[in-house]
């Protein structure tokens, strides 16, 4: 008994010192970091006074080391990820889902899928007899309608993505919000007279429970569910849920979130598919909107976006589905 307990603190000692070693590795190079940006720039970072001052002030105080790229920097020791949603129209098809989950299984490095299913969730619905309402592009999800999304989302979608990543050589696991409480949300409140049911927004999503799964070799596929920490289900937007977890991932990844669905970009025209936005700043959505280019089910989707941007996620990029290598389409920044 004793040994083993010896044992068990001596490990726990050792991971603490490996702890320690690789978080004062991590200063020693932030601090070199901070050096060496001006001695790359050269005569160009030295021209004025003021820097030559501030680079004599690092060199005789690095422990008040004054951030000067600490964005790019961190984001340069990131371990790189692709997020990538795919929309309910791209999952009913199955050559277009065929095609986009080698196209997925291609990417190099870590990766995460977000799918919908709203469609599959209607045709299954009627199916069953049971009406499917829309209010603004949104699902009422009433308790018989709760378990049909709940069928369709986290069993039918979800394990087929599942089973097909497989099939390329993908380290594939299914997930909805309530497995390992990836995702927590809460109901959503009545809101101009409209009650949505149980429907969810996110209140948070677990960048650890997903970095866990992420560092063992898994690429973690989450259906539009999520759960109130109470019992509950809740039905979540896809594109929400794709948002919300790359800017959780944003904190340990360098991430690009990628918005894949049938267009090739968001369009100034939607009758023209050539009509690509090449990119879209804040400023430029609320004039879209303003205008009315920009309508619909696309408000919220770019919403997401700029959401994502502003808190820390790399690149947003709205793409055809079988453009997610992000070489085409729009840019959100």
């Amino acid at each position: 008994m004793g040994s083993r307990r010896r044992m068990t603190e001596t490990s726990v000692r050792n991971e603490w010192n490996g702890s320690a070693i690789k978080t004062k590795k991590r200063i020693f190079v932030l601090y070199c970091a901070h050096l060496f940006v001006p001695l790359t720039y050269g005569r160009r970072y030295f021209r004025s006074e003021k820097t030559k001052e501030k680079f004599v002030f690092l060199l005789l105080f690095p422990h008040l080391i004054v951030p000067l790229p600490i964005k790019t920097i961190n984001r340069e020791m990131k371990e790189k990820l692709t997020l990538v949603k795919v929309g309910g129209a791209v999952v009913e098809d199955e050559a277009q889902l065929k095609q986009l989950l080698k196209d997925f299984s291609a990417i190099e490095g870590r990766k995460v899928l977000v799918h919908g299913g709203g469609r599959r969730a209607t045709q299954v619905a009627a199916r069953l007899g049971i009406e499917s309402k829309m209010v603004g592009g949104r699902r009422i999800t009433d308790a018989e309608m709760l378990e049909v999304v709940t069928m369709v989302y986290g069993g039918l979608v979800n394990k087929h993505v599942v089973a097909s990543l497989q099939a390329e050589g993908i380290q594939a696991v299914g997930l909805t919000g309530a497995d390992g409480d990836v995702i927590r949300s809460h109901r959503r409140p009545i809101k101009d007279g409209v009650d949505y049911g149980f429907v969810g927004d996110v209140d948070v999503v677990s960048h650890q429970a997903l970095s866990n799964l992420i560092e063992q070799g898994m690429v973690p596929i989450l259906a539009p569910l999520t759960h109130d920490g109470q019992g509950n289900m809740l039905n979540t937007n896809a594109d929400t849920i794709a948002s919300e977890a790359a800017k959780a991932l944003a904190k340990v990844y360098d991430v690009t979130l990628i918005f894949s669905f049938e267009k090739k970009g968001v369009l100034s025209n939607p009758d023209d598919d050539e009509s690509v936005i090449p990119v879209i700043t804040r400023s430029d959505f609320e004039r879209y909107k303003a205008d009315g280019t920009i309508s619909g089910g696309m408000l919220p989707k770019i919403e997401n976006a700029l959401s994502a941007v502003d808190a820390g996620v790399s690149r947003v990029i709205i793409t055809l589905a079988t453009a997610i290598d992000g070489s085409h389409g729009t840019v959100i920044r």
